[in-house]
């Protein structure tokens, strides 16, 4: 298992207002103990093949790789025409994906917005279309393809089109290929949607090729059940706060030993940052203990991990 740092605190500056450049994120990472750098779609002010070559020496100059890509496609807007612009968008971000990362790295992909004129199945018909197009061309550049269990997008004025399981899964069945295509899991998304995250894993664990790590908690006085919305997804809600990995709701136990179990090695992205630095260190210790406890490695990493994950623990029961 390697590790992947995305910070979501950076998303808004950078790809939003325009008020950070992904080099001086690129610069504060620097610090962090992972593996590798995932980029997001609008990161790249300059998408010309010396301005995606300038990042990715940036990134690697750091000491990092960038293995996964996020791209937030929207397949089943009502308008034609601009389901074709977000497919050639798709397809940019496929090609910049394999400029960055090279043969084997990922492209996170999606459904689209739940646009409230477009019905189930023909927002299946329509993402499933667009997807199955895509997977050739991701071929071609020997780039993975992974949908995401996805709540909602920060330019998005609508949740995902396949928030809810049933839909999600649906959509999984229309898209067989398991050789450019799969499922980036993400737990936390997961409880959006109003599930148990690693029950939803078992669901999804044989088309997984790579996964984000988060948490998330309950703020005081705040029971789940009560978050619930009439489609049985808790959404955004202010009342769950992000935190630090580990400390949360999600069960990371049974979460790794089904990766585990399943044979999964790949990369996690640990998307944190939103409470500053220090979060994103701890979350990232986390799952550098969780790679010594769960995944192998030596036996100074196996104790290694076992003392970080007791010690992130310790701090979950103290709180």
């Amino acid at each position: 298992m390697r590790i992947s740092a995305f910070s979501k605190a950076v998303i808004a500056p950078i790809a939003i207002d325009r008020t950070m450049t992904v080099f001086e994120w690129i610069e504060l990472a620097r610090s962090l103990p992972a593996d590798g750098l995932e980029m997001h779609s609008g990161f790249f002010w300059d998408t010309s093949p010396d301005g995606v070559d300038r990042v990715g020496d940036a990134v690697r100059d750091a000491g990092f790789e960038i293995p996964i890509l996020c791209a937030s496609p929207d397949f089943t807007h009502p308008d034609a025409d601009q389901r074709a612009r977000e497919f050639d968008l798709e397809v940019e971000m496929i090609g910049i994906t394999a400029r960055l990362g090279g043969a084997g790295s990922t492209c996170r992909v999606l459904s689209g917005q739940a646009h409230p004129e477009v019905s189930i199945d023909q927002g299946l018909m329509w993402a499933s279309d667009a997807i199955s197009r895509l997977i050739p061309i991701a071929r071609e550049h020997n780039v993975t393809l992974a949908i995401q269990n996805h709540y909602k997008a920060s330019t998005w004025k609508h949740p995902d089109f396949a928030r809810r399981k049933e839909v999600f899964l649906r959509l999984l069945d229309l898209l067989p290929d398991r050789e450019y295509f799969g499922v980036q899991f993400d737990p936390s998304n997961a409880i959006f949607a109003g599930e148990d995250s690693a029950g939803f894993l078992s669901l999804v664990i044989d088309r997984v090729v790579s996964m984000r790590a988060s948490d998330r908690y309950l703020a005081p006085g705040a029971e789940l059940e009560s978050l619930r919305q009439a489609d049985g997804t808790v959404g955004h809600s202010p009342l769950l706060l992000h935190g630090v990995i580990g400390q949360g709701l999600n069960d990371y136990d049974r979460i790794f030993t089904t990766l585990v179990e399943a044979g999964y090695d790949g990369w996690i992205s640990v998307e944190d940052g939103v409470n500053g630095m220090d979060e994103m260190r701890a979350s990232i210790d986390f799952l550098l203990g969780a790679r010594g406890k769960y995944f192998g490695g030596s036996t100074a990493n196996r104790v290694r991990g076992l003392e970080l994950v007791r010690s992130a623990h310790r701090a979950s029961v103290s709180d």
